[in-house]
């Protein structure tokens, strides 16, 4: 079993262990819930501050202009795009991913004539379940077939018309295989949309390489962009250029908004799948976010990202009642690690009170995110001691720790 020296020897040539520099972290804590809230970029506030200080406070109105708000969606979309194996031209920055779903997913709809099924998971993150009823609810016939991605060939017939998955499955931390599942799909005559909400920072993805017709996904986990910052959308080229439609046709997406005109007239490429004005807090706090992410090396990130994985598995597994659910193989893992467990609420309170922050999900998963830009080895190693002292002292039992008062 590695010790902690060993693992304060991998810290010691960690070619990212410069950017923890970059982060805002309390004394004393271990976190491990990055893929649910990032932490705080240390440049973060300042820029927000000058947001609104100089930009809104002394420019007021003339920032439109003169510091690019307008061009803000575009800008950041172009900043993602590598991120994500995207054209620039194929990402734009807006809204949450909720309502980029909803237009892409209505989108995929209109480009799919006569076929009304949309095929998603049953265990997905219950937003894209209930966007993607929603959406069918407005078409009639339409329907949202929930299934599960191992049971996805039997059920890709001619009424399908777009699947939407998850990249990594937000439970379990299974990643998916997207190259392949989107060349099954788009052989049925489906659109493929993938949710990249738990992927996107976390590992490399190649939207652009796979084939991908759409996706969505967030910038407050692996980006650390902070609650509520804007979401992003990717549109194929080859369905920007059919000038795809979606129904949220709102002023910002207007070809000319300052004509002011009745009729709605899309603007051509990207732009066509925005909606309404940016929130420009949430766009500045994106901003020194990916000044940090330009920096990094993805490949390098996944390379950490597995090599904690792999050692907070090795650390836990066999403790008593503890079963770990993520895959072990590296191509089916995504950055974190789920731990299935009898009395899992309380085992993460009382690891909380104890400083190391993970989360739950019902009925019974422990999940702890490892986010490599700003967590260490060390740290790995000394949250699975903190989880085997808790599980053996038994102190999880105390009432404290039960579910009364639970905020989910």
């Amino acid at each position: 079993m590695i010790t902690r020296e060993e693992c304060a020897a991998l810290d010691a040539v960690d070619p990212l262990a410069a950017f923890r520099k970059e982060f805002t972290l309390p004394d004393g804590v271990i976190y491990l819930d990055g893929n649910s809230l990032g932490a705080l970029p240390v440049r973060t506030p300042e820029r927000v501050a000058r947001v609104v200080e100089q930009e809104w406070g002394r420019e007021l109105i003339r920032s439109w202009n003169d510091a690019g708000w307008f061009e803000q969606p575009y800008r950041l979309g172009r900043r993602i795009a590598p991120l994500i194996g995207a054209d620039p031209a194929e990402v734009v920055v807006c809204d949450t991913t909720s309502v980029n779903l909803f237009k892409v997913l209505s989108a995929a709809l209109r480009l799919r004539p006569g076929r009304r099924t949309v095929l998603g998971d049953v265990e997905a993150f219950p937003t894209d379940l209930y966007i993607a009823e929603g959406v069918t609810g407005l078409a009639e016939g339409g329907r949202s077939l929930l299934i599960r991605p191992e049971e996805l060939d039997r059920h890709l017939d001619g009424d399908v018309a777009a699947v939407v998955l998850s990249h990594v499955d937000y439970r379990t931390g299974e990643l998916l295989d997207m190259p392949g599942i989107t060349a099954r799909v788009q052989a049925a005559g489906a659109l493929m949309i993938w949710d990249v909400c738990h992927s996107v920072g976390a590992l490399p993805i190649e939207l652009g390489t796979a084939g991908a017709d759409f996706a969505v996904g967030c910038s407050y986990k692996y980006l650390n962009s902070g609650p509520g910052s804007p979401a992003f959308l990717y549109v194929a080229e080859r369905h920007l250029a059919a000038g795809p439609q979606q129904p949220l046709s709102g002023w910002f997406g207007h070809a000319r908004p300052f004509a002011f005109e009745p009729g709605y007239d899309p603007k051509p490429g990207i732009g066509r799948f925005l909606t309404s004005s940016p929130s420009l807090l949430g766009q500045a706090s994106l901003e020194v976010s990916l000044d940090i992410w330009e920096r990094a090396d993805l490949a390098a990130v996944r390379t950490k990202s597995l090599a904690l994985t792999d050692l907070f598995i090795a650390l836990v597994e066999g403790l008593d009642g503890v079963e770990v659910v993520t895959p072990r193989e590296h191509a089916r893992r995504g950055s974190q690690v789920a731990l299935r467990h009898a009395d899992g609420y309380p085992v993460v309170q009382a690891l909380i009170a104890r400083g190391v922050i993970g989360d739950f999900r019902a009925p019974d998963l422990m999940r702890f995110g490892f986010t490599p830009l700003y967590l260490s080895h060390t740290e790995v190693w000394d949250a699975a001691r903190q989880l085997a002292e808790v599980l053996a002292s038994g102190e999880w039992r105390e009432e404290r720790f039960s579910r009364r008062g639970e905020v989910t």
